[in-house]
């Protein structure tokens, strides 16, 4: 209980991560990276401070069973799901030595594992329980067991979408907005009614 009232004190996780980046004085950034640390491990999680984020990414249900290594980066407006690892491979004589480097407007679905020395393109969508060990181009969907991509011409909407106060939300560039257009609506409304 203490942990988590400290760290609420403190900012919360990430503004812990991006202290243990920052600060210089040596007795303090120990005392933050151990809080960071500690705050993490509650959650059954670890994200080095390493890794590198264009923006926040979304954590729809928390930062629960999440394992990102150092040295992967990750661009903006993406959304991670529970139990996901993305993962460095440090086995110096594989082909796959190196860490993932992750697109913008991403969607890593549930139990889903990105690793090695793999680039993720812009606007993916990699399916729950999912393996990533080769290249994915943008627009594409990676699915279950054997990856299977599928390359689309357009666009996709990765937004996670939910609802609160009886309205329909989404986060776009860490700004949660209501849903307005009236084809997503109306999409959103026969798939999940009242």
């Amino acid at each position: 209980m203490f942990l988590e009232i400290l760290t609420k004190i403190l900012g919360g996780i990430w503004k812990l991560r991006s202290c243990c980046n920052t600060i210089q004085i040596r007795i303090i950034k120990k005392i933050m990276s151990f809080i960071y640390t500690k705050a993490l491990q509650k959650k059954g999680s670890w994200i080095s401070i390493d890794a590198n984020f264009e923006s926040i990414p979304l954590f729809p249900h928390g930062i629960y069973g999440i394992f990102i290594s150092g040295g992967v980066k990750i661009g903006s407006n993406c959304v991670i799901f529970q139990h996901v690892t993305i993962g460095s491979n440090t086995l110096i004589d594989s082909a796959g030595f190196g860490a993932p480097i992750i697109g913008s407007d991403c969607y890593i679905g549930a139990g889903a594992k990105i690793i090695g020395n793999v680039t993720i393109g812009n606007n993916v969508r990699i399916g729950a329980n999912a393996v990533v060990v080769r290249n994915v181009p943008d627009n594409s969907v990676v699915t279950t067991a054997q990856q299977n991509i599928i390359t689309r011409t357009q666009p996709l909407n990765n937004h996670f979408y939910h609802k609160y106060n009886g309205k329909w939300r989404y986060t776009d560039k860490n700004v949660s907005q209501n849903v307005i257009d009236k084809n997503e609506l109306d999409i959103l409304n026969s798939k999940f009614p009242k």
